[in-house]
């Protein structure tokens, strides 16, 4: 059995990682509202990719074949509509509303996951597919009955369901890359590809912003690659079920962050909706009886994803 001192620093670790991840989003969402939401994605993109990239060429890197080159694209596709969806979002709502919303897609993930994959859908995560639900309704309900509801807001949520929706295939995508490539070189790929199909349309869209404004998509950019590579290691060393319960901490972070960047405040039906789709989540986790181990067997590692 796992040690408790053996998974502190992997929890912290995770922790951190989301906290991270929910400042990224802060700092995004003052970029997308100062820069316009398609300028600081693409650039968010494009310096993630710049950072990261010497690692993996410094580490000896073999050109993917074609096979995983289709998987770098087709993640690189999906998360550029991810992000630009998420962030236009971001700027309709606030912080933490557009997180408990987002919590919606590891259970759609999981219908994905059956069509996709051929995983089997237990009765189980069908129940908590529907308890998320009924959490979702319960904070977009909340947002429909308040005074500033207006096409504006009506947009933001439209647009991040669009961007759960991703978010779920994305996972399968992710399974995908995981079993055929390192992370360094999905990270590379992620990043660059994103921001290659974005800036695709920068003839029509791009305004380089001012030097506020890159100093911020920098900091979320590092922010980025930060959040993401202390989450994975904290995944290498623990269970992914000991971890799975930080990701929730994120509504917690965006709720402060949003206050301390925006003043914005935290409804009693978000609060009552994340509940909901937290419980969801909590039902969907598979789980099995823990095995003792001896000194000198290994721990189970989650891969990373």
């Amino acid at each position: 059995m796992d040690h408790p001192q053996r998974l502190l620093l992997p929890f912290l670790a995770a922790i951190a990682g989301v906290a991270f991840l929910s400042l990224m989003d802060a700092f995004m969402k003052q970029a997308a509202l100062a820069s316009g939401v398609y300028t600081a994605s693409l650039l968010r993109s494009l310096i993630a990719a710049a950072l990261v990239a010497p690692f993996w060429l410094a580490s000896g890197f073999v050109w993917p074949r074609w096979q995983v080159m289709k998987l770098h694209l087709e993640r690189g596709i999906v998360s550029a509509m991810m992000a630009l969806s998420f962030f236009f979002a971001l700027t309709k709502l606030p912080i933490a509303e557009a997180i408990a919303i987002s919590f919606i897609a590891p259970l759609l993930a999981l219908y994905f996951a059956r069509i996709f994959l051929g995983e089997t859908i237990a009765r189980g995560a069908i129940i908590a597919s529907l308890v998320g639900f009924a959490g979702t309704l319960v904070i977009v309900g909340g947002r429909l009955g308040r005074s500033d509801f207006d096409e504006g807001v009506a947009l933001g949520i439209a647009s991040l369901l669009f961007s759960a929706l991703l978010y779920a295939y994305n996972f399968v995508v992710i399974r995908r890359q995981s079993q055929v490539a390192g992370p360094l070189e999905v990270a590379t790929f992620h990043s660059g590809i994103g921001g290659l199909v974005q800036a695709l349309a920068a003839p029509f869209f791009f305004a380089m912003p001012g030097s506020d404004g890159l100093g911020t998509i920098a900091i979320a950019a590092v922010l980025t690659i930060g959040g993401s590579m202390t989450i994975t290691w904290a995944y290498a060393r623990a269970e992914a079920q000991v971890l799975v319960p930080v990701e929730y901490s994120g509504f917690l972070w965006a709720a402060l962050f949003g206050w301390l960047f925006f003043r914005e405040a935290v409804t009693v039906t978000t609060i009552a909706g994340v509940v909901l789709i937290v419980i969801g989540c909590w039902i969907a986790v598979p789980r099995r009886k823990a095995k003792l181990r001896t000194g000198s067997e290994p721990a189970d590692q989650a891969g990373s994803s």
